[in-house]
């Protein structure tokens, strides 16, 4: 890490952590950080769903809400990055404060509600952002929605053309009774109606499922009887989103309602993650999210059942050179084991956390 980016980041935790992150947003927009793009080698190279990634190494949902910089992210060593959530039309989200930064726990809260700029307005700004590495929307589904089911198969509707993958999301612990939606009979008509959309388009893009980390054993059989079924229109599960757990935190805002993300959920996601590949026997591409925070925990995620993993909350401590420093790292674990690329290792490690 340059002394630039330390000083940086110093500045950033020293104030609000929402304020902090428009300030990361507007410095990226400047061309400031480390953008030298993704870190390749053949270990690292790798294809999930006829997607082709330089590394495994992706940017969670959350970071670039709005797409405000996905020109420059692109170029952050990245493999590949998840702009959103978007919603069809354009909402606040929740009351300020709405995002707790947790030091102590390398971690932070999080209860925007899915505050955007609407899904027109984000594709408008995609649609001039030429595609360096592959590039997803989050799809999200309005507050006070009368029909969420119509909310993601719109929003895919207005993305289609400017993206390579899209991801429903019903694990936001932020919108009242989405999760509600992760049962099977929901989610199987979800994925359902936004299949339809992609039937009529000439070259239809990946589809994501993310799910939650705070699901019971009959959550997670449900859901893997889903995704496995014959002809199911959907690519890779990523799991996972925040969690509601609050054991073990030492930080001032521990009690703060929302999603938490970073350190803590490291493990717990993992074993989600594990599970997920042992009861769909490897049968659909898993993403693995959840306290990805060096090249060490990420080679866990995969060897866990993660064909590529994703992270967002690191950043806030380990800057953007954490990506690149992630990637070289894992590539030299892949190296030591005798892996001649990342996919071999995938799912390697599965017993040791089910």
């Amino acid at each position: 890490m340059s002394v630039l980016e330390q000083t940086g980041l110093k500045l950033l935790r020293s104030i609000d952590p929402e304020r902090a992150h428009r300030m990361a947003l507007t410095a990226l927009k400047l061309g400031l950080g480390p953008l030298e793009g993704p870190y390749s080698t053949p270990r690292l190279a790798t294809s999930i769903t006829g997607l082709d990634l330089p590394n495994p190494i992706g940017l969670a949902a959350g970071f670039d809400k709005n797409a405000e910089v996905a020109g420059p992210l692109q170029r952050a060593g990245f493999g590949f990055i998840e702009v959103g959530a978007a919603t069809p039309r354009p909402q606040p989200g929740n009351p300020k404060p709405r995002l707790f930064r947790l030091s102590e726990d390398r971690a932070a809260i999080n209860r925007f509600g899915f505050n955007n700029d609407g899904a027109e307005a984000i594709a408008a700004r995609l649609a001039k952002t030429p595609r360096e590495i592959p590039i997803g929307i989050n799809l999200g589904a309005n507050k006070d929605s009368a029909d969420r089911l119509e909310d993601f198969a719109s929003v895919y509707r207005t993305f289609a053309r400017h993206i390579d993958f899209a991801t429903i999301n019903v694990s936001s612990p932020n919108t009242e009774k989405l999760r509600d939606l992760q049962g099977k009979d929901a989610l199987f008509a979800i994925i359902e109606k936004i299949d339809a959309v992609r039937l009529v388009q000439a070259e239809p893009v990946a589809l994501f499922l993310k799910i939650a980390p705070d699901l019971t054993e009959k959550d997670l059989d449900d859901i893997a009887e889903v995704v496995t079924r014959p002809n199911i229109g959907l690519n890779a599960v990523i799991a996972s989103n925040t969690t509601l757990d609050r054991d073990g935190l030492r930080s001032a805002h521990a009690s703060e309602k929302g999603g938490l993300s970073g350190q803590p959920l490291f493990e717990k996601s993992t074993r989600v993650l594990a599970r997920l590949h042992a009861l769909t026997q490897g049968k659909i591409p898993l993403i693995g999210v959840g306290g990805v925070g060096s090249a060490d925990q990420a080679y866990a995620k995969i060897r866990a059942g993660a064909s590529a993993v994703q992270l967002y909350t690191a950043l806030v401590y380990g800057g953007l050179s954490l990506v690149t420093d992630i990637a070289k790292g894992l590539d030299a674990l892949l190296e030591r084991d005798g892996y001649a690329n990342v996919a071999q290792a995938v799912g390697t490690g599965v017993s040791e956390w089910t």
